[in-house]
């Protein structure tokens, strides 16, 4: 069996459309194709079921899943072993979204200034997903808010930058003071099932604030836009630029006990692919 194959009925699987998952392998559509017909003639059964342009696992497909992935990722320690002389492979990384686009575009171009023979696929995601698919080996590391909850002792976390979490208002209320805004202001919460929205919602306890909820959002970018266009006063991490342009916000500083969030990487201590990591934390880490 080609892995290629494998490979691209992973992405499929994931993406939920054939152009999604050739845009991602930078291969045409009619290849992602041909590569899934011929990996269901091997199989013989049919992976995928179409409904126009989206796509889903078959039964048999699901069940192929998370084997094709731990065959995938055996193919993968293969070859970095077999180069184990040369810093070349794949890497898999993992980010939130702000670190993605505040931190590491800078980390990735020391990464390859030093050893452009690397290849890095990133997925984006939330910490606490994102933080799983290392743990289960799927992802190499990833750029996430720290773990609220005790590490494995087969990974580690070092920290990027501290975020403290600030008040965002429309700037027509720029005068105003913060406490008194998040009680009588409308609310835009950002999603308490993050990582980072926990913590916002744990500061309005301590606080014993009731704030005026009107909606609850899993995007930074889309709360500063909303909260720019006078929907309502946020709480949100003091994320690393570039924040969305445009925007008419006034950010204020919280009284105690506000804490805010570390972004750092989470990678795997031990693994065929060590040098890789180790590259890009390296990179991750200039000065050591």
């Amino acid at each position: 069996m080609d892995t290629r194959f494998l490979e691209t009925f992973l992405a499929v699987a994931e993406q939920g459309s054939l152009m999604a998952a050739a845009r991602r392998l930078n291969i045409s559509p009619a290849a992602v194709a041909q590569r899934i017909r011929a990996l269901e003639g091997e199989f013989g059964v049919k992976l995928l079921t179409r409904s126009g342009r989206e796509v889903a696992p078959t039964e048999a497909g699901l069940a192929v899943i998370q084997k094709g992935r731990d065959l995938l990722r055996e193919a993968r320690d293969l070859v970095s072993i077999a180069g184990s002389g040369s810093m070349s492979g794949e890497l898999r990384i993992g980010s939130v979204s702000s670190a993605l686009t505040g931190i590491l575009p800078d980390v990735m171009r020391h990464l390859f200034a030093t050893h452009p023979s690397i290849d890095l696929f990133i997925k984006p995601g939330s910490s606490k997903d994102l933080y799983a698919e290392v743990v289960a080996g799927n992802l190499d590391a990833c750029a996430i808010v720290e773990p609220r909850l005790a590490l494995p002792k087969t990974h580690v976390f070092r920290s990027l930058r501290d975020e403290p979490l600030v008040l965002i208002a429309p700037s027509a209320l720029a005068g105003g003071d913060a406490v008194t805004l998040l009680e009588n202001e409308p609310f835009i919460r950002y999603d308490r099932s993050h990582w980072g929205g926990h913590i916002a919602d744990e500061y309005l306890k301590q606080m014993r604030i009731r704030p005026r909820d009107r909606l609850e959002v899993d995007s930074l970018e889309a709360i500063a836009v909303m909260v720019s266009r006078g929907i309502g006063v946020s709480l949100v991490p003091d994320w690393a630029p570039p924040w969305p342009a445009g925007l008419d916000i006034a950010k204020f500083e919280l009284p105690p006990p506000a804490q805010g969030r570390r972004i750092g990487l989470f990678y795997v201590r031990m693994s065929p692919r060590q040098k890789l990591i180790d590259a890009f934390v390296s990179a991750a880490f200039p000065s050591g």
